[in-house]
């Protein structure tokens, strides 16, 4: 579980977030939504010890995350940040690998208990064929699930994600959301995608401005009237095979054209 209270960060003088409180539960995907500059990668930042809130705390499963040292933090969170790793020399074994330098002692080397976490974190993920080729090499899909591979190899019950799919096409965004979906473990993930947020997460909070407009299940948040007040579009929703989806128009374009893409939509699905 992570908690974030009175929550308030700013650059310079520019104060990006305010005031917010946040809850991910024990085993829950918790999705950020909001539009451009509404302060989802700040937040996150801050929910995994990248920066110090100005005000307010955060909590891990009931102990406050600015009691941790750098290394503890790593032992309860694993973090996944946009990255593309292009330089990296390593393969991605070894980018995997990584994930375990928190449970290596100052002088510990890496040993066979290592070696069988980052094994099952490249299984996990489909990643085995993986292990061998350069990291640098591999595609932004290819890239994402190793990334999380080495959030895996780290043991922890939190993860956080920013913008995981983000560049990827159709498929990767799907395949990689209902991997971490099925995790069983508290997750939180910056998405821009509402569609998305809506298939794979669990809980929602909608930030506009740094503050947060709403919060609270996806049905809950996903309210055609608040969505069109906070980013300014029409929004409709629909039903299709079951799931819940969401369409989108123009405030001056005629309904027929929002009604257009729900062909498309469904045959998507």
């Amino acid at each position: 579980m992570i908690r974030g209270h009175g929550l308030c960060f700013s650059y310079g003088a520019d104060r990006v977030v305010t005031d917010v409180d946040v809850h991910a539960r024990p085993g829950r995907v918790l999705g950020l939504i909001g539009p451009n500059g509404s302060g989802k990668t700040t937040l996150l930042r801050m929910l995994y010890g990248a920066l110090a809130p100005e005000a307010g705390a955060v909590e891990v499963d009931g102990v406050p995350l600015a009691t941790l040292s750098v290394r503890q933090v790593a032992q309860r969170l694993a973090a996944v940040v946009q990255e593309t790793g292009g330089e990296s020399s390593l393969t991605a074994a070894e980018m995997v690998a990584l994930g375990r330098g928190p449970h290596l002692g100052t002088f510990q080397r890496f040993g066979a208990e290592d070696e069988r976490h980052v094994r099952e974190a490249l299984a996990t993920v489909g990643g085995l064929a993986l292990a061998a080729r350069p990291f640098a090499a591999l595609s932004g899909g290819e890239k994402q699930r190793v990334l999380i591979a080495r959030a895996l190899a780290q043991t922890t019950d939190h993860m956080l994600l920013d913008e995981p799919t983000n560049h990827l096409d159709i498929r990767y965004q799907h395949d990689l959301l209902k991997l971490v979906r099925g995790l069983g473990i508290t997750v939180v993930v910056v998405l821009h995608d509402l569609n998305l947020a809506a298939r794979y997460c669990d809980d929602l909070l909608l930030l506009e401005g740094g503050k947060v407009a709403a919060s609270g299940p996806v049905d809950d948040v996903l309210d055609p009237g608040l969505l069109e007040a906070v980013y300014g579009i029409g929004v409709r929703r629909v039903n299709v095979d079951g799931e819940l989806h969401l369409l989108f128009r123009s405030h001056d374009a005629p309904d027929a054209a929002l009604l257009s893409s729900l062909p498309e939509l469904t045959r998507m699905s």
